[in-house]
């Protein structure tokens, strides 16, 4: 049996939003259906401008009264301010606990035995990520964890990019990128049956319509990738890589250019390497070619 793996993410913070108001106020707000967790123990869901674009992008587990919200950790205190301006009189304490909690990734191995005051629990994005460990600060995680094996943050990277899951400031950009765009609706993270939220309009309009032109994909190189790098079909430009591990990346890309460039067998190069664009198995769509079909 293989041994977990337990990366500390040092680069995550912590929101927490607790009080009588608390359900009640995220979920007139966020893209995910909080009754989720009534049901199973993490949600992935966002927080959009009233355009329709992804602010931040968080994780939201149970927590006594209230919840915890596990984001980049250079948007904690953004998200709790932003959280604070649509409070109105709800009664609810919003605060950035960053401070007072670690957080970690788990993958790789059994099922992690941890015991209070840390908890894991599933990711809700995707099976294969694993688990995520939320813990006070300071918290042991690899001594804490019974056959548990110490892993980097570059190590959890490169196995969240080989599954092909985004991450938001490192695949796509904050405020300007649609939940489409970014997976949200592979992923769990929005719901369209909930009701309103803030962006709602835009979301369900695209979903409906099927207008989401970009997605962030994974590519594979024949050489190590740079992140940033200008990913193009001939000499357009169709997209930028995002975040890489060695020769594989993800990239925000144009998918309707990739079918293009497929059909009249263009290079797809991300600067200057030459790419393929490899959809993960578990996506729900394809890149459309110009007969109408799909080339999965």
């Amino acid at each position: 049996m293989s041994s977990l793996n337990v990366a500390p993410l040092t680069d995550r913070g912590v929101v927490r939003v607790a009080g009588p108001d608390a359900a009640r106020l995220l979920q007139g707000l966020i893209t995910a259906d909080l009754a989720r967790i009534e049901r199973q123990p993490a949600v992935f869901a966002g927080l959009l401008t009233p355009q329709g674009k992804i602010l931040f992008d968080f994780l939201v587990v149970k927590a006594g009264q209230g919840f915890l919200l596990e984001t980049a950790g250079d948007k904690s205190a953004d998200l709790s301010k932003r959280l604070t301006f649509y409070k109105l009189r709800a009664d609810v304490a919003i605060s950035d606990v960053s401070g007072e909690y670690g957080v970690a990734a788990l993958w790789g191995g059994p099922v992690p035995a941890i015991e209070p005051p840390a908890s894991a629990f599933q990711d809700p994005r995707l099976t294969g990520l694993g688990w995520r460990g939320i813990a006070p600060a300071p918290f042991s995680w690899v001594s804490g964890i019974p056959g548990a094996t110490a892993a980097t943050d570059a190590e959890y990277h490169a196995h969240r990019i080989a599954l092909g899951v985004p991450e938001g400031g490192r695949d796509y950009v904050l405020g300007d990128t649609f939940p489409h765009e970014a997976l949200f609706d592979q992923l769990g993270g929005v719901d369209f049956a909930k009701g309103c939220y803030v962006g709602q309009e835009v979301v369900s309009r695209m979903e409906h319509r099927s207008t989401a032109r970009k997605r962030v994909v994974p590519v594979v190189g024949s050489e190590p990738l740079q992140s940033g790098a200008e990913v193009k079909a001939g000499e357009a430009v169709i997209g930028s890589v995002g975040s890489v591990a060695g020769s594989r990346g993800l990239a925000l890309l144009r998918l309707d250019r990739v079918g293009e460039a497929q059909g009249k067998g263009q290079p797809i190069t991300a600067g200057g390497i030459p790419v393929m664009v490899e959809l993960p198995p578990w996506v729900r769509f394809g890149i459309p070619v110009r007969d109408g079909t799909a080339k999965v």
